[in-house]
């Protein structure tokens, strides 16, 4: 059942002290259908790069891809073990994986991220703009002007970098898929930075979607509500933390796996008349 299948609050103190936090140290441990995700050849033989695809809703999407026939280029940040993680599990899908550590903050890096995933694969077919930077804070004096800039520049400048640099590797039939939140439309004052770059992801998404549709590709956004990642014990206060989830009708996260279904959906030929939508999975609250 959707409110009893998965662990419900209260959790555990689990404070990270870096950000954007580990998988091993989550408590429960986050699932990411590692168990459970059987793929059925949606994908076959797709070159997809994700960002953020070391832990979190990234691995459950890399994970899936492959087990429904991609191979997976994995951008991630500097998580190692987490990324290197994920990689064993595309490549136990009998997929190729390709790491791609590095900030995405950085101009050249996300030019670079696109062009190591081409000369790896020959071209992107499904690009997963996923990653994403966030930290809570109380009152608005709180949030510099460099946290803000580093909000924007991770969340949304990134994913116009990259994605102005992989459309030339695009051919027509291929899709991008953005991850927006629940706070686009709902934000939350503690995430007042972090909301409003989200907001911004959906209007791009938007606008994206009807500049691309001339050249065949499809761009959608995903808004997950919340969703039991690394990024929680790392970005937020520990009560937030042990209470995460409940605010939803199911009074509960979201798991990795939960998502990962909508990602291949929307990455799918299945998908070829879905373009410019936002897919809410967010545990029965609604978004306008």
């Amino acid at each position: 059942m959707p409110r009893t299948e998965y662990p419900k609050p209260p959790f555990p103190d689990q404070p990270q002290d870096r950000q954007p936090g580990r998988t091993v140290p989550m408590d429960p441990p986050p699932d990411h259908g590692e168990y459970t995700y059987q793929g059925s050849g949606r994908l076959a033989d797709k070159i997809a790069l994700i960002t953020g695809a070391d832990s979190g809703i990234g691995r459950a999407v890399a994970i899936a891809y492959a087990r429904e026939g991609a191979d997976a280029a994995i951008a991630y940040l500097n998580e190692e073990e987490d990324a290197r993680e994920t990689a064993r599990w595309v490549e136990q899908a009998g997929r190729r994986a390709l790491l791609l550590p590095g900030d995405i903050s950085d101009r050249a890096h996300c030019r670079a991220l696109v062009q190591k995933t081409v000369d790896a694969f020959g071209r992107i077919d499904v690009l997963v703009n996923n990653a994403a930077y966030q930290m809570a804070y109380d009152d608005i004096g709180d949030i510099s002007d460099d946290e803000w800039d580093r909000t924007f520049s991770i969340n949304v400048g990134a994913m116009f970098r990259i994605t102005k640099a992989a459309v030339p590797h695009m051919a027509p039939g291929s899709s991008i898929v953005n991850t927006t939140s629940i706070n686009a439309d709902s934000p939350s004052p503690a995430l007042l930075a972090y909301a409003t770059t989200k907001g911004a992801i959906q209007n791009f998404t938007g606008g994206l979607a009807q500049l691309l549709a001339d050249k065949g590709i499809r761009a959608n956004g995903v808004a997950p509500g919340p969703t039991w990642t690394p990024l929680i014990p790392s970005t937020m206060p520990t009560e937030k933390v042990k209470h995460f989830g409940e605010q939803v009708p199911m009074k509960r996260p979201g798991q990795p796996a939960e998502l990962a279904p909508v990602y291949v959906m929307l990455a799918s030929d299945e998908a070829s008349y879905v373009s410019g939508a936002t897919v809410a999975v967010t545990g029965g609250k609604p978004i306008i």
